[in-house]
């Protein structure tokens, strides 16, 4: 989910004119580098609205040790998850992320554990500007790296933490001779608590205790605080080297010393109403030596006794911070390696193996080693047999345009343990699909029926080992019965009740109303209900569901009948009509009434399956590109970058798709020069690499396939739209499964052209590849060149079609 900046800070330039930067080599001298954790660099997207983390994590992870900043608001952090790199104080080091969420403050940011050097006087929830209970810090003094993540304080203290999959190790070095204590902040996640606890037992130096949490995206207003409730409860232990030399607690406004438990939550309010509310506790060491103190900690979403357990499974006994981050060092290389690289320069290497990290932050593994997991129906399940994991925190909207569509591609077993989870979800949630998945719980946020385009996008690139005909029949049964919640307003917009809002008015007047919709915006809700039907069209044609393959091929069609020929006196457009027929007015392009976050300038191209009856609407291919070239420049002809209403958005996920646009009319080279434009005009290095929200890693992976030169023809379906790539040869190696090989050797900075391809040794002249080039592996040998050929994939008969 994304609440946007129209702001782009930190833009790197790259010319793309010139002569070819590198010349052709022989494809089989290409060798690719194999230390490639050394490319990440975690504080990407720290800044520019990137709202990623640096701390430890493992792929996939449930536990990530990351810092909370201050700006001397305890209920705010001045990012999503927690962590603004242009904020350089901390008010604690939490257990759990979610990688760039795209609303304030976000969500996790669970039992921030701050390292204090001074006596615990006072309430640590009663310093609500965090001038006591919280330290500045230099970034000439953090180290992010995956897995691992080290930081020093002003106040004295080196923190250094290790992360598993459901665990972390951490040392905490007080000065020597200080009065140290340790502050369990168990209230205190990024959206506050309905309740929290905590229990101190000095005899086997353990802290423990959990949050009852939620309050997804706590600073929206819909339908009055609907976002207001609680969504899981994480329990944690943490297990201490050396003996507590002092114990207390606090509770409000009220700090207790010598006691061993309390209890309390913040709200899920903001500001003053839930400032100085909460409860947690502190442990004190002894600082007469230089020893560090060493905690291990295990989490669990189902239980104490679980956390307990994956503690145990997870960190050995003789296990240190260094053991682990090495370890987790071979995980991560093991992981990004699902894609070898031959060439490119340092940065370039950076940025794409950054994405490919952030990428394979998600989804979030939420069961236990025992299989063990927490429903939408807050009861505690198990797994079936074949299911690896029960995975969470499903960003719909944002991850069905590029995101899972490459977790399939890399991690097909991960990504049918995801679909099954997402299957699973909705059977503990009354058959209800829900488009945001908060770790184990719906939260209703965003617009469409984005479980349907994943599912049919997963399967369609050879996702198998999920209850395929359940789910099928589930989402089917979403998209045609309707939902008593369908006609409820409550949380709209932004997080509206029903995920076929309306349906049986849509059925009836194959539209979304904007009067009657009860959705986030009628004419968006059209196109995104549109796109979600033909994907379960698509999959209905490979399971031999005729009937089903019928029904919704006429329903995708639905797009139209939002589409104003007349919506100005120039050009048509997407506009929402009311339910008697009429266009609601007045119609400002630039309006985002009607649209999710958006406006009608982007929707209208929202339409990747059918974007030849499109074009013939707009007036044919010609008048459809130079809409196109118009789209992507300023006033003053250069390239648009700072997003605009009237213009595109490359921040935001609705027009991340519509560079490739070009290639279905039969334009690819200006599809090629418009991707690679936007890779190096709005990613790069260091904080402000991303162009805004990653939310779940979803602009990275838009980058990633870039840098492959090819993305998804529609999200539901598995052709490539084919480009030039970044890199002189790609090895793409499915887990499990065949590999694929893309060579370009004479890839360079500004060999942005293709020039000529072969597929398996043939000549192949068709601007998109297909889906068998993945799903069974195959090599594609692409020419580039730094000057367009402009016959090269344009013949009708070359370019992608819809159906």
């Amino acid at each position: 989910m994304s609440m946007r900046r129209w702001v782009l800070a930190g833009i790197l330039t790259v010319g793309l004119v010139g002569p070819l930067g590198a010349l052709p080599v022989d494809a089989a001298s290409l060798k690719p580098h194999k230390d490639v954790v050394r490319y990440v660099d975690p504080l990407i997207g720290t800044a520019n609205g990137g709202n990623t983390y640096p701390g430890a994590v493992r792929p996939f992870g449930m536990l990530s040790w990351s810092p909370t900043s201050t700006q001397g608001d305890q209920t705010g952090t001045g990012a999503s998850n927690g962590y603004a790199y242009d904020t350089t104080r901390i008010r604690g080091f939490s257990l759990t992320h979610v990688n760039g969420a795209g609303c304030f403050p976000g969500a996790a940011g669970d039992v921030p554990i701050f390292p204090h050097v001074g006596d615990v006087a006072t309430s640590p929830s009663a310093d609500t500007k965090d001038e006591v209970y919280a330290s500045d810090f230099s970034h000439a003094d953090e180290v992010a790296e995956p897995g691992r993540y080290r930081l020093g304080l002003a106040n004295g203290v080196k923190t250094d933490f290790a992360a598993t999959t459901r665990a972390g190790i951490g040392t905490v070095a007080f000065p020597r001779g200080s009065t140290a204590n340790l502050l369990f902040r168990t209230s205190n996640s990024l959206n506050g608590s309905e309740d929290a606890d905590v229990t101190i037992d000095p005899a086997t130096r353990t802290v423990s205790g959990s949050v009852l949490t939620g309050g997804f995206c706590g600073r929206r207003a819909n339908g009055g605080g609907s976002n207001k409730f609680s969504s899981y409860r994480l329990f944690f232990t943490a297990h201490f080297d050396q003996a507590f030399v002092r114990t207390g607690t606090w509770v409000d406004g009220t700090v207790r010393p010598g006691t061993t438990t309390a209890s309390g939550g913040e709200g899920y309010e903001t500001g003053a109403a839930r400032a100085g509310r909460g409860s947690g506790g502190y442990v004190g060491f002894a600082t007469t030596s230089d020893q560090p103190v060493t905690m291990r900690i295990g989490l669990s979403y189902t239980s104490g006794e679980a956390a307990e357990a994956n503690l145990a499974a997870e960190l050995r006994p003789g296990d240190t911070v260094k053991k682990t981050a090495a370890a987790g060092r071979k995980v991560w290389n093991a992981q990004l390696r699902r894609i070898d690289v031959a060439g490119g320069r340092r940065d370039t290497l950076t940025t794409f193996y950054t994405a490919m990290y952030h990428a394979f932050l998600q989804p979030n593994v939420n069961s236990d080693v025992a299989g063990t997991y927490r429903g939408p129906d807050q009861q505690v399940h198990r797994l079936a047999p074949g299911q690896g994991a029960q995975y969470g925190n499903f960003s719909g909207w944002d991850q069905y345009r590029a995101h899972t569509q490459l977790l399939a591609l890399l991690e097909p077993g991960i990504a049918g343990d995801f679909a099954q989870s997402m299957l699973n979800a909705s059977r503990q949630n009354g058959g209800v699909w829900d488009r945001w998945l908060q770790v184990n719980s719906p939260t209703r946020v965003m617009a469409g029926d984005p479980a349907a385009v994943t599912v049919a996008g997963l399967y369609a690139l050879g996702v198998r080992n999920f209850d395929v005909d359940a789910a099928f029949d589930s989402l089917v049964r979403q998209a045609t019965v309707p939902n008593p919640a369908g006609l409820s307003d409550y949380g709209c917009p932004g997080q509206c009740a029903g995920m076929r809002p309306n349906l049986a008015a849509y059925e009836r007047l194959h539209y979304a109303p904007q009067d009657e919709c009860h959705c986030w915006g009628g004419a968006g809700e059209t196109l995104e209900d549109s796109t979600a039907d033909y994907a379960l069209a698509q999959w209905a044609k490979k399971l031999g569901r005729d009937d089903e393959a019928r029904l919704f091929t006429a329903r995708a069609g639905y797009w139209q009948n939002t589409f104003n020929p007349e919506a100005t006196p120039d050009a048509g457009y997407q506009q929402p009509r009311l339910a008697d027929g009429s266009w609601s007015e007045p119609f400002d392009l630039a309006d985002g009434v009607g649209f999710a976050q958006g406006t009608s300038a982007t929707y209208t191209w929202m339409v990747q399956h059918d974007v030849h009856r499109l074009s013939a609407l707009m007036g044919g291919d010609k008048v459809a590109a130079a809409r196109l070239d118009d789209f992507f420049r300023a006033d003053d002809g250069s390239w648009a970058v700072t997003p605009t209403p009237d213009g595109y958005d490359p921040t935001n996920e609705p027009g991340i798709h519509v560079p490739w646009l070009y290639n279905a009319l039969g334009r690819p080279w200006k599809t090629q020069e418009t991707v690679r434009t936007y890779m190096d005009l709005v990613y790069g290095t260091g904080p402000t690499g991303l162009p805004g929200n990653d939310d779940l890693g979803t602009m990275s992976a838009w980058y990633v396939w870039g840098a492959l030169g090819m993305y998804p023809q529609t999200p539901s379906r598995g052709e490539m739209l084919l480009s030039s790539p970044t890199f002189r040869k790609v090895w793409i190696k499915r887990a499990g499964g065949p590999t694929t090989t893309v060579t370009a050797p004479g890839a360079s900075a500004k060999a942005v052209y293709v020039r000529g391809a072969e597929l398996d040794g043939r000549t192949w002249t068709r601007s998109w590849a297909p889906a068998s080039l993945l799903n069974r592996g195959g090599k594609l040998e692409i020419r580039v060149g730094s000057k367009p050929d402009r016959d090269w994939g344009s013949s009708p008969q070359d370019v992608p079609q819809d159906r």
